[in-house]
């Protein structure tokens, strides 16, 4: 076990001095350092190619082959195994198949918006400090997409709406520009999260094939869980009166969820909350919030509510007394003690707070 250790850390920073060498990635992994310039400049013409040469006998040598990525002797592993995801919502999936031989860390804070989200360098010395990532896969981590696709050559790292993407690619929302973007608000459409927690289990077992039982058990487990939330929630929303039934939010991260359980959607912004707010879109949008008679438009727990007020307002100088009728789960769950600490707690609030609103 010792020696499996020494290996492992030998590897490690064998890893640490190629990339400190390494002008790209060191500006990489250090941003905006000005020194490891300097020190490339300096010492890169006479120590780069020994030390590449170096690096690789004693990668390979260590190594003892060319194992495949994540793999490795199960009889060596350490546990729990280090996971790191991107959002709540990956992380407590992670969570309940992973049980004990998993250490979840989430990247992004409760409460982040992930479309706006930038990467520090601190971010990517967790990423490569990980056994095993997950993220969405869908654009919905913005900046920090790229990095992970990038560490996905020489590390395990999982995009969890792949599954989607190979079974089921019809049931994906595309934007209407033929951008080939699709939505990636997938976790609210329960039976399509439910084939990604199958996902997750799987991506375990690959890399630790000991549990790979386990996992799968207890993926069953959770989904089972979703299953149930999900009659719930068709039976909460079933009662919305049909002239009621339109979902009004600040961006487009409800359109699985209103496909789901039948409803009508509109927002102000596109897919991401990076999108542009326009006047004219914003005029229509009152314009047909007073004619239906909607009574309510939900705001976002990780957006800024004040375009929604703004539609508030303008509804009211038109004489339809329209309300915000509550704050959604999103793009990201809630702090710790909320009522959206979990994502089965998060979808919960969100089917409560729009059945309540709407009636």
């Amino acid at each position: 076990m010792r020696q499996s250790r020494s290996l492992h850390l030998l590897r490690k920073l064998a890893g640490y001095v190629l990339f400190a060498l390494s002008a790209p990635i060191a500006k990489e992994y250090f941003v905006d350092i000005g020194f490891v310039d300097r020190f490339v400049r300096d010492c890169r013409s006479v120590f780069l190619a020994a030390a590449r040469v170096l690096i690789v006998f004693l990668v390979l040598h260590a190594s003892g082959g060319c194992n495949p990525v994540g793999k490795g002797d199960p009889s060596q592993r350490r546990y729990p195994l280090r996971v790191l995801c991107t959002t709540g919502m990956i992380a407590d999936a992670v969570r309940a198949v992973g049980g004990p031989q998993v250490e979840v860390e989430q990247l992004l804070p409760p409460g982040v918006d992930p479309h706006l989200y930038r990467p520090s360098a601190r971010d990517k010395w967790r990423i490569n400090a990980a056994d095993v990532v997950f993220f969405n896969g869908l654009r919905l981590e913005g900046r920090l997409e790229p990095l992970l696709v990038r560490r996905s050559r020489w590390m395990p790292v999982f995009a969890v709406t792949d599954v989607l993407r190979r079974d089921c690619p019809e049931r994906l929302r595309p934007l209407d520009d033929n951008s080939g973007i699709l939505d990636p608000h997938v976790w609210l459409e329960l039976e399509l999260w439910i084939r990604c927690v199958d996902f997750i289990a799987e991506c375990l077992a690959s890399v630790d094939p000991a549990h790979a039982a386990s996992y799968r058990q207890r993926a069953q487990l959770y989904q089972a869980e979703l299953r149930q939330l999900d009659e719930y929630a068709r039976s909460r929303l079933r009662a919305i009166p049909e002239e009621r039934r339109m979902l009004v939010t600040t961006h487009d991260a409800f359109g699985y969820f209103a496909r789901r359980y039948g409803l009508s959607v509109a927002t102000l912004q596109g897919l991401s909350t990076v999108d542009e707010i326009d006047l004219v879109t914003m005029n229509l949008l009152i314009e047909e919030l007073v004619a239906r008679r909607v009574p309510a438009v939900f705001v976002e727990n990780s957006v800024s509510p004040r375009a929604l007020e703004a539609v508030v307002a303008g509804c009211r100088a038109r004489g339809h007394q329209l309300k915000i009728g509550g704050m959604l789960y999103a793009d990201c769950l809630g702090l710790p003690g909320s009522p959206g600490e979990t994502f089965l707690g998060a979808f919960r609030h969100n089917v409560d707070t729009i059945a309540e609103a709407l009636r």
